[in-house]
């Protein structure tokens, strides 16, 4: 019954973020779901390699892959990408600036704010040479980049003429 709380959010995770996509991307989206989950996956699998190879952070209980990665399989492979998932198809393009910020807040603090609450009261994550806000800015940029990509990907089923693009910018040029 060792780090019987640890296996439980592990399970939970992977429970919830799987209702959370079957219950909250649309049978239309799913495709856009898919482009934004593994766009996700390959750079929060490669950045959490590096942080943790640098032994900025360190995940002392793993449920899967114990001996063949030190990275949380759970968090870098599953639950991260499936939020982008959900971040992407539900952004809200076509708002204004600060409903826009507001949301890319949103979303990096609930993960933020979990994170915190896992490594003060759980073996799931231990900060060596990290603190929460560099997890936050980590988590913004790499959705930002996400939003990058999705936009650059479905280029040709929009009027979007520019993938680099302002933040705020919505992609019918109104924003």
């Amino acid at each position: 019954m060792r780090n019987q709380l640890e296996k439980n959010i592990e399970i939970a995770a992977w429970i919830i973020a799987s209702i959370l996509l079957v219950k909250f991307i649309p049978r239309n989206k799913i495709r856009e779901a898919h482009v934004s989950f593994l766009f996700k996956q390959v750079v929060t699998w490669l950045f959490g390699l590096v942080v943790v190879e640098k032994k900025l952070i360190t995940y002392p209980f793993r449920t899967f892959f114990k001996r063949s990665n030190k990275a949380s399989f759970t968090f870098e492979y599953f639950v991260y990408p499936a939020l982008c998932s959900l971040f992407n198809v539900h952004y809200p393009e076509k708002r204004n600036n600060i409903i826009k910020i507001m949301y890319y807040l949103f979303h990096t603090s609930v993960i933020t704010f979990f994170e915190i609450i896992a490594v003060k009261y759980t073996k799931l994550i231990k900060y060596n040479n990290w603190a929460w806000y560099w997890s936050f800015i980590t988590i913004w940029s790499t959705y930002y980049l996400s939003r990058i990509y999705y936009r650059w990907f479905f280029l040709g089923q929009s009027n979007n003429k520019k993938v680099f693009y302002n933040l705020f910018k919505s992609s019918d040029g109104n924003g």
